[in-house]
């Protein structure tokens, strides 16, 4: 029998999130987004509060609660902003490879460092590899005690506050999925260099950048797990974790684009009644709640089987492709509700219509969700 009732500790959980969006997020996100402000202050206000570091193990730190809570939690944050939710969440995403494969030593130190308000950042992405990742260029060349690092990531989120990098980068001169190895890079590192802050469209709060590698020694003993050729499947574990919590911002800010777009809709009137009397509207109003209830069911989904144990490749893709391209559907249609004050920056609709964006993009795209589904379903067929 499956149970959607949350228990108490779950209610409370989002509670906590839903009042802090309110209180710290939503009054402050068209600031932040304006100014390209990193929010530091308010990511030490959410770690305090406990809605960080979900599920990294309390052995080192973490909150050690599971990837539902961590769904429910981010849909609040990404419903009081898109850019903060972004933020936090990329530290989560460099921190899933060190969970799942690193060895004792390394949990210790990196997660802890995490868990202690330090940020960091999954290096993956490269200027001519994205969607791609077999296809990437950075090497890491053991000599002696040390890996030298050469190349460059593009898009890296987090990457001017980051403290250590989870790096992929090629450790054998094949073009092969075991040529890949994990490493952690500490920022610091002579010969790494973080490039200027990206100029976004949406999500300008959320710092973006390119980081370069030039001769970087790396010691062994960040190896991620200590062997070589497992990177691969330590980055696709990471997106297999992520995605959940991906899907959970893009509904959430899709919500709080419609919960807006619904207020707005009854305040706003037109031949004598509230716009939201006339058809048009409340049927638009009507497609929005049903597009994010059913993607709030695909996160829970594949959260619930990540949660289990089981493998959640499928069900991760199906959540963030969904969830990524409702979101940009409804905030679009909340412009639209708004008319001329959405096309304003100075109303709510614009920014979130601009946030809702990337997430058909980072993460896999929505066409790379597609090309998974399709494959992991086409598995049933042979």
């Amino acid at each position: 029998m499956v149970d959607f009732e949350l228990n108490e500790e779950q209610e409370m959980l989002v509670e906590l999130a839903r009042t802090f969006a309110d209180d710290e997020l939503i009054p402050n996100a068209e600031h932040w987004d304006r100014e390209g402000l990193f929010p530091a202050e308010s990511i030490y206000k959410a770690r305090e509060l406990g809605l960080l570091n979900c599920t990294i193990p309390q052995e080192y730190g973490g909150m050690g609660l599971s990837f539902l809570d961590e769904v429910m939690i981010n849909e609040e944050l990404g419903r009081g902003d898109p850019g903060f939710a972004t933020i936090t969440g990329v530290t989560m995403l460099a921190c899933h490879p060190i969970i799942y494969a690193g060895t004792e030593e390394q949990k210790q130190e990196y997660l802890g460092r995490v868990c202690d308000g330090k940020i960091s950042a999954y290096c993956v992405t490269e200027p001519g590899a994205g969607s791609d990742v077999k296809a990437i260029t950075t090497t890491a060349i053991l000599e002696g005690d040390n890996y030298i690092v050469n190349g460059a990531k593009m898009w890296i989120g987090g990457a001017g506050h980051a403290d250590w990098f989870y790096v992929l980068a090629k450790t054998a001169d094949e073009n092969t999925y075991g040529a890949l190895s994990g490493f952690i890079i500490e920022a610091n590192s002579p010969g790494l260099s973080v490039g200027k802050k990206e100029e976004k469209m949406g999500q300008r709060s959320s710092d973006t950048r390119s980081v370069s590698f030039d001769n970087v020694k790396v010691p062994k003993a960040n190896l991620v797990g200590g062997v070589e050729g497992n990177g691969w499947l330590q980055a696709m574990v990471a997106f297999d974790r992520s995605r959940p919590m991906l899907a959970s911002h893009a509904l959430g800010n899709a919500r709080g684009a419609m919960e807006e777009a619904w207020q707005y809709a009854n305040e706003r009137r037109t031949f004598g009644k509230s716009i939201f009397e006339h058809q048009a509207i409340s049927f638009m109003l009507a497609d929005m709640a049903t597009k994010i209830e059913g993607a709030r069911l695909l996160a829970h989904k594949a959260a619930s089987m990540l949660d289990k144990g089981e493998r959640a490749t499928l069900a991760a893709a199906h959540a963030k492709r969904y969830a990524a391209d409702i979101g940009m559907e409804v905030t679009t249609d909340a412009v639209q509700i708004f008319g001329g004050y959405g096309y304003s920056e100075e109303f709510p609709a614009a920014r979130r219509m601009r946030g809702a964006k990337i997430y058909q993009i980072f993460g896999g795209t929505s066409q790379i969700q597609k090309l998974i589904i399709s494959r992991e379903i086409n598995k049933d067929y042979q």
